[in-house]
């Protein structure tokens, strides 16, 4: 079955890059002109950012090159395999969390509160709130990596010291949104499996609390993404599944267990509008509720673009932007795209506010 999106493959955006000019158009606007895609749509093929499968051939075919070739293939690729940093990477990320350090930028206040209650025996619970595409997801995994991230794949200064010995922690990441997620015997075989521990048969709640319970004996951080999906759509994640889990944290790991769960509204109101009534969603004694970047954080996140943009430009983002994360990655990407083709027009900033539109609702107070 053929895939309804393609996009091009990281190891072949620098010779896709190269292809207009060599078809004879100076620019993207110009190539756009003689095809039916749009013109957003051509900057996200060139940017590596997947578009419609048949926009995807029709560009490729104009430009003389190969779609099966230059199209990403998923089976081919291990989903948890960093980016080399060799490879060239998308500056700004504006379809998908971010889980390479060196792009995250801000979220001093709530790292510096996170850290400290993960850093100290026992280790303490966090939510982590926000409205949808807030950069929830994006600071999970910037816990579960910092600390282990090698300093050359880092930015200069980047703070990473967070922890005493971040060697010694393990992190589980669960999306309940993955479909292997959303049963009970699945979802504790994957948490077994991260801790490298036996995986008992069956693999019930009774002999899953024996294994963690005996085993445990190290700091392990158990990151919750997307629990709102566990809560309405998986019956077998019930009030006792989540009783179990909180009595691992609280009574039977020697301090070494902890959640942070990621939501867009209080872990006590979710439980309680979603029918349930488990005491595990009262643990969360510090949440985390995201708001937009303060100015210094969002100027260095445009700073990092390698084409400076103009002090006027700049203010723009920021002004249009609130410096809202993900608001800030779009106007930067559709500066970035026009400089890149030498365009010296201001079509960019309207590009940019359609791009916006989608995600308005982070706009209103």
């Amino acid at each position: 079955m053929m895939a309804r999106s393609l996009r091009v493959a990281p190891e072949y955006i620098k010779k896709v890059k190269s292809a207009p000019q060599r078809n004879g158009y100076p620019s993207l606007q110009k190539f756009s002109e003689d095809i039916d895609p749009s013109l957003s749509t051509v900057k996200n093929f060139f940017a590596g950012i997947a578009i419609d499968y048949e926009n995807f051939r029709e560009i490729c075919e104009k430009l003389g090159l190969e779609w099966q070739d230059i199209a990403y293939k998923e089976s081919e690729t291990q989903p948890n395999k960093p980016q080399s940093t060799n490879d060239e990477a998308s500056p700004f990320i504006t379809g998908a969390p971010i889980t390479q350090p060196r792009y995250f930028f801000g979220r001093e206040k709530e790292l510096k509160r996170l850290f400290n209650l993960l850093k100290r025996h026992p280790l303490q619970n966090a939510a982590i709130i926000g409205k949808k595409r807030s950069g929830k997801t994006s600071l999970l995994h910037y816990l579960k990596n910092i600390t282990t991230t090698p300093a050359e794949q880092l930015r200069p200064e980047q703070k990473s010291d967070w922890l005493p010995h971040p060697e010694n922690y393990c992190w589980i990441f669960v999306d309940l949104q993955d479909a292997r997620m959303q049963s009970r015997e699945g979802l504790l075989k994957y948490i077994l499996e991260s801790l490298k521990m036996l995986v008992p048969t069956p693999c019930d709640l009774d002999r899953f609390m024996d294994v963690v319970s005996d085993n445990l004996h190290s700091p392990t951080v158990i990151l919750l993404d997307e629990i709102s999906v566990g809560l309405q759509r998986c019956p077998e994640l019930d009030d006792g599944f989540w009783e179990c889990l909180r009595s691992l944290a609280t009574n039977h790991t020697g301090g070494n267990l902890a959640f942070v769960l990621a939501t867009h509204e209080s872990p006590i109101e979710m439980a309680r509008n979603t029918g349930h009534s488990s005491p595990f969603f009262n643990i969360f004694g510090y949440t985390a509720h995201l708001e937009a970047l303060t100015k210094t954080e969002a100027r260095e996140l445009i700073a990092s673009s390698p084409i400076p943009f103009t002090d006027e430009d700049v203010e723009w983002i920021l002004t249009q932007s609130c410096c809202w994360p993900l608001l800030l990655q779009i106007l930067c990407r559709e500066r970035l795209f026009n400089l890149e083709e030498g365009e010296n027009d201001d079509n960019w900033r309207e590009e940019g506010l359609r791009q916006m539109k989608p995600f308005a609702d982070l706009l209103d107070s």
